[in-house]
């Protein structure tokens, strides 16, 4: 093969996104989650014809409140997730230290069952064994299904949840803080940021803009007009 070829067949393989989770889920569920809450307690406070002033307030509440509760609990699970495969991979470091024939064994158990001959496998286990740091790597990547040098870092989940929810929840908040004292300037603002975030999701997932688009608006418009729906009715019996 010339050495043009080989550069070619090298720039045509493809690429992968990062499908690990990482900033991208607190990041995506924070802002749906922030946008379908805020402007489904705003309805809510319209529907039971409260103030503008009661609004903002309630919507501000919604956003401060909602934004710590994700970025706590997204902390929480991705800190007690990363504990548990760091407790994981010291029993793994434990054993390549003092029982390494039979990790490696195990190492070519596992090539065998994907299809490796026992003596090839056998020698390629041999072989990533040789190095105590890449057996690590190997071992918890095969068994663990986690990189001992890449575990999710909670503080980037807390951080992307509460800015993305706090975005999300102030949009539907815009417009009462610009002196609107209707709903349906927050619905317009809201259908139309449930709509463009449902389809760049779509478009990430390689699923189509629309559907995704759609779907989210749906879902969002749901949830509103329940809330809505319950706040004229607590609105109604409180007056």
């Amino acid at each position: 093969m010339s050495a043009a070829q080989a550069e070619g067949r090298t720039e045509s393989h493809h690429d992968h996104r990062d499908v690990t989770g990482g900033w991208l889920r607190p990041a995506v569920f924070g802002a749906m989650d922030g946008l379908i809450s805020n402007f489904s307690l705003i309805s809510g406070f319209s529907g039971a014809h409260a103030s503008r002033h009661l609004v903002i307030l309630g919507g501000l509440g919604g956003l401060v409140a909602g934004a710590f509760s994700m970025a706590v609990g997204e902390f929480v699970s991705v800190a007690s997730q990363s504990d548990l495969a760091r407790a994981e991979i010291e029993i793994e470091r434990h054993e390549l230290e003092h029982n390494a024939e039979a990790e490696q064994a195990e190492l070519a158990e596992l090539y065998v069952s994907r299809g490796l001959d026992r003596e090839l496998a056998q020698e390629v286990a041999r072989q990533l064994s040789r190095d105590p740091a890449q057996a690590l790597e190997i071992h918890t990547r095969e068994e663990l299904g986690v990189s001992a040098n890449d575990l999710p870092s909670p503080f980037l989940a807390a951080g992307s949840s509460f800015a993305s929810f706090s975005v999300g929840a102030a949009l539907p908040l815009l417009p009462f803080l610009f002196g609107a004292s209707a709903l349906w300037p927050a619905a317009l603002v809201a259908g139309l940021a449930l709509l463009c975030t449902g389809a760049l999701v779509a478009r990430i997932t390689a699923r189509s803009w629309w559907y995704g688009g759609l779907r989210q608006l749906v879902l969002g418009a749901v949830a509103a007009a329940v809330t809505f729906g319950v706040g004229a009715a607590i609105g109604a019996h409180v007056a």
